[in-house]
């Protein structure tokens, strides 16, 4: 598979910035992810049932481009360059916006997808060594018509929800849609002030411990519906009450992963799991969905050496991880002692998960941020996917999405001996199944 630029251009916002508001302040919480992106593919094949055809390419592409100028109006420091770690400089030099060729039918590749061919649908590198562009499109179009929107946004500026935030008011700008027209609010600053980076170094060094030398790998695991089902009666049974969806697929994978380290170094291990939790509707009053910015934390759960893990001990200790993100730790975050409490939660995190004879396993969802509704006029995408992670030092880290229909795929790096054997467990295989092609997912189940 090849993929051709055609053209680079910055996508300026279609007015201009208010002097007002040309310095934008990032805020304490903005720090605490230091990578760079948090890269996401929306795959759109080209629809029949609009009578669509080839033809219709670049209408589609003249539609992508006016309707991000005009969303870039209202989230403008998207089109801004990042001044230093704690500002940008919200001057109007646009979005970087690369538009590309691929030699191949979209259902050639979605038929096995190759995670390590994702990176050709990005618009740059996913481990820059400087950024930039706060936000990088590419828009890819297969010989069919079918069309791959790559988006890395800065993590500086946005989580996971307001980049949902940001693509439900693209889209509905492309859609004409008036009535679904977003404001987004930037507050962050107000209620996280930063002044220095002593956050962001706290966080280098906490995440910095957690990487391992190995060869790092990324696999994707399927749990359809009834799989999900099946898993949360199972909790359910020995004692956990409504167990979620996000709760017992990150405690069975938790279980299998587990279960893989003890298979090949010998003996069971202790175990350290992170969640990255929203605060939003974890705060006092709870903030709106249009809430932009980085409202995040982590959430820390152990599993000390026990003979027998069960899957509803995982599920509590999970559940009592995040439930300890509450209103009261968020003011406490927010107060005179805040800064000691964080920095000593991040070391504790990367003092136990960096030890010899402990792993580590991050996790961080993207499940109900309603990815699968951004509809630019053609209909809704049918596969949503990250990308994979290769290299010599690597990082146990799990991202959970939604599939079409209340299934979620994890996209799984582990260390390349831990992956072969996770990927012959029988117990995962009855569960999950490995990479199947995203046009067969929930095949079966009416959709909507």
């Amino acid at each position: 598979m090849e993929v051709q630029i055609i053209s680079k251009q910055n996508v300026r916002p279609s007015s201009p910035t208010p002097p007002h508001l040309r310095n934008f302040k990032l805020s304490l919480l903005d720090q605490l992810i230091p990578v760079p992106y948090a890269p996401l593919l929306l795959y759109y094949p080209m629809n029949d049932y609009s009578g669509a055809s080839n033809l219709d390419v670049p209408k589609r592409l003249g539609v992508l481009k006016k309707s991000l100028s005009e969303t870039l109006t209202h989230f403008y420091p998207l089109a801004g360059k990042i001044k230093d770690e704690l500002s940008i400089d919200c001057n109007d030099e646009g979005a970087y916006y690369v538009e590309a060729q691929v030699n191949c039918h979209l259902s050639e590749f979605l038929r096995q997808p190759d995670l390590l061919l994702v990176h050709l649908f990005f618009p740059c590198e996913l481990l820059p060594k400087a950024v930039t562009h706060v936000a990088n499109f590419q828009v890819n179009v297969f010989e069919c018509g079918g069309i791959a929107i790559g988006i890395c946004i800065s993590h500086l500026i946005l989580d996971g929800a307001a980049l949902s935030t940001f693509l439900k008011a693209w889209s509905a700008t492309a859609r004409g849609s008036k009535e679904a027209i977003i404001y987004p609010e930037f507050i962050p600053s107000s209620l996280f002030p930063a002044n220095d980076l002593w956050l962001r170094d706290s966080a280098v060094v906490m995440f910095g411990s957690l990487f391992k030398k190995g060869k790092g790998v990324t696999k994707r695991f399927v749990f359809d519906a009834s799989s999900i089902s099946s898993l949360r009666a199972q909790a359910a049974s020995l004692g956990v009450k409504c167990p979620t969806r996000v709760e017992v697929v990150s405690s069975f994978l938790w279980k299998c992963i587990m279960a893989a380290s003890e298979e090949w170094r010998g003996s069971q291990r202790p175990s350290l799991l992170t969640h990255l939790v929203n605060l939003r509707r974890k705060m006092e009053p709870k903030l709106g969905e249009n809430s932009m910015g980085n409202f995040l934390w982590l959430a820390a759960a152990k599993c000390m050496n026990k003979s027998r893990v069960e899957l509803n001990d995982l599920v509590g200790e999970v559940r009592k991880a995040i439930s300890k993100i509450d209103a009261d730790f968020v003011e406490q975050i927010k107060g005179d002692k805040g800064n000691s409490l964080a920095e000593q939660t991040l070391k504790e995190i990367g003092e136990f998960g960096s030890k010899d004879g402990v792993d580590y396993l991050g996790f961080s969802s993207w499940c109900r941020f309603g990815f699968y509704d951004a509809d630019f006029g053609w209909g809704k995408p049918v596969w949503i996917s990250s990308f994979a992670v290769s290299g010599s030092l690597t990082m146990n880290l799990i991202i959970l999405a939604d599939t079409r229909c209340d299934g979620i795929e994890a996209f799984v790096t582990l260390d390349e001996k831990d992956m072969t054997i996770l990927e012959g467990n029988p117990e995962l295989l009855k569960f999950a199944s490995l990479n199947p092609s995203p046009l067969d997912i929930d095949k079966s189940v009416q959709c909507t």
